[in-house]
């Protein structure tokens, strides 16, 4: 009964996804294909409330539930990280999922969205594994 809490946000959160057709291939192909704004929107809109959010925790030092302070560490660039974003951008575009909404499909009865977990999960793995081997 402690985790309810999440059980509910969670079940939020996947019908809003739903809702908004974030987790249909369709959209998402559309986005890639430079066909639609409808995604762009959404994750521009996810990107400004973030920026709001960060800047607004930074100036007002606020605090977590626990009331400890939040503190949010700078993040220094290296080559990684734009190699990562293009490998995660081309496994998004060929299956048409983000490892966010995958739940949400699978919930909505997507059931090719199964094998896209493993996949994910295996990727998680693998790099956990590799991660001290990898190059900065």
């Amino acid at each position: 009964m402690k985790y309810f809490k999440y059980l509910v946000l969670g079940t939020l959160f996947g019908i809003i996804l739903t809702k908004s057709e974030v987790i249909s291939w369709f959209r998402i192909q559309e986005m890639f294909r430079f066909q639609a704004f409808h995604m762009y929107g959404v994750i521009g809109s996810a990107i400004l409330v973030g920026m709001i959010s960060i800047q607004l925790i930074k100036r007002n030092r606020l605090k977590s539930i626990d009331g400890e302070p939040i503190v949010l560490a700078d993040k220094k660039f290296n080559h990684g990280i734009w190699i990562g974003g293009f490998i995660f951008g081309l496994g998004w575009a060929l299956t048409g999922a983000c490892p966010g909404p995958l739940f949400a499909q699978l919930g909505s009865g997507i059931g090719s969205a199964a094998v896209l977990i493993l996949a994910a999960l295996a990727g998680t793995w693998t790099y956990s594994a590799l991660r001290e081997k990898l190059p900065y």
